[in-house]
């Protein structure tokens, strides 16, 4: 008996590419999910799910508060009034508390400490990741300068000739220039989701960059303004134009996350069924969205005695729905990696 007599399926399966190419054949002559047999590969999800975990969701929140902190500290120095001075100081240290972990959780996420001094070795500019342990690298030499000129300038390192050569540095020029990198660390999270074969992530992939950094400027602006409200010596008014621009980072985040979303149409499902779909729901659009500007609206007929607390609670409610937001992309995206009927349809798009 030969080999093709005792599997007689051999074949079939050699001709029309197996199940996998079968089913997406099937979706583009536009057959219904239901009707695929089998589904993947013997019950196995075509594409291999991203194994990401808390590492990676903090790496995400932690980068982008680093990279937008550092553009809004430079932003208001160059156009803000003298009194606002603080939200540049505050802003340049925020970026550094949070890039510090940023490099930590990367590499730990990785496995192997080496594995990211050797993603240095080459620079491919089709490779987002590559071009993103790039930009890190650059942002955090720009980020530490600024942060040492500041502390120079506060008298925090001491008055010696290194703490006086220091604040003597060209603090905007290299703000401005800092600011590059720092926007696309803010940024390019969203560009490395989209950059993989996850459904959910790839499959309106312009959207993802705008919306991490429009999510890490509120979540910035929420850092810097939490920080502040607990400084006494801060202006009301500093806290009040904190607000307004907090208040046109959130409506651009949630105006970007229902367009990304609603244009998903079914491959959308993770977003919205089960646990993730009650995060997205009272987690991200609840606590983090419409429950911060309706503190800010009430805010504005209050007294300015009251500026300080509702600040902190506005941001307190941003920073968590920031979080979230990370949360519930990375989680669903594993849960649309598992869904073969959403690779499928992907797959029948695409050709």
């Amino acid at each position: 008996m030969t080999d093709a007599q005792r599997q007689p399926d051999a074949g079939r399966w050699k001709s029309d590419g197996g199940p996998r190419r079968r089913d997406a054949a099937s979706l583009a002559a536009g057959a219904k999910p239901d009707s695929m047999t089998p589904r993947g590969y013997y019950g196995v999800p075509p594409i291999h799910k991203p194994h990401w975990n808390w590492l990676i969701i903090f790496y995400f929140f932690f980068g982008g508060i680093a990279g937008a902190a550092y553009a809004l500290a430079t932003i208001a120095d160059a156009v803000g009034p003298a009194r606002d001075r603080d939200i540049g100081r505050v802003g340049r240290y925020l970026s550094l508390a949070a890039l510090l972990p940023s490099p930590i959780l990367l590499i730990l996420d990785l496995g192997r400490p080496e594995r990211f001094y050797l993603m240095l070795r080459v620079l491919k500019l089709r490779s987002p990741m590559s071009l993103g342990t790039w930009g890190l690298t650059t942002f955090s030499g720009f980020c530490g300068l600024s942060a040492a000129i500041q502390a120079a300038t506060d008298r925090r390192i001491g008055d010696g000739l290194f703490a006086r050569r220091l604040a003597h540095l060209p603090a905007r020029p290299i703000g401005a220039v800092g600011t590059v990198p720092a926007l696309f660390v803010a940024g390019y999270t969203g560009v490395l989701l989209a950059a993989t074969a996850v459904p959910l992530w790839t499959k309106r992939a312009l959207f993802l960059g705008p919306l991490f950094l429009a999510s890490a400027l509120s979540n910035a602006v929420a850092g810097v303004a939490l920080i502040l409200a607990l400084t006494p010596r801060t202006f009301p008014a500093t806290l009040r134009r904190l607000a307004r621009l907090q208040t046109l980072a959130l409506i651009a985040e949630s105006s970007l996350f229902a367009a990304w979303s609603e244009g998903l149409g079914p491959t959308a499902r993770p977003l919205s069924e089960g646990a993730t779909g009650h995060l997205v729901r009272h987690g991200v659009s609840g606590a983090g969205v419409a429950a911060p500007l309706l503190v800010q609206a009430i805010g504005t007929l209050l007294p300015e005695r009251f500026a300080r607390r509702l600040t902190a609670v506005s941001s307190i409610l941003v920073l968590g729905g920031g979080l979230a937001l990370r949360y519930a992309i990375v989680v669903a995206g594993g849960d649309s990696a598992d869904d073969p009927d959403a690779t499928f349809e992907l797959a029948g798009e695409v050709r």
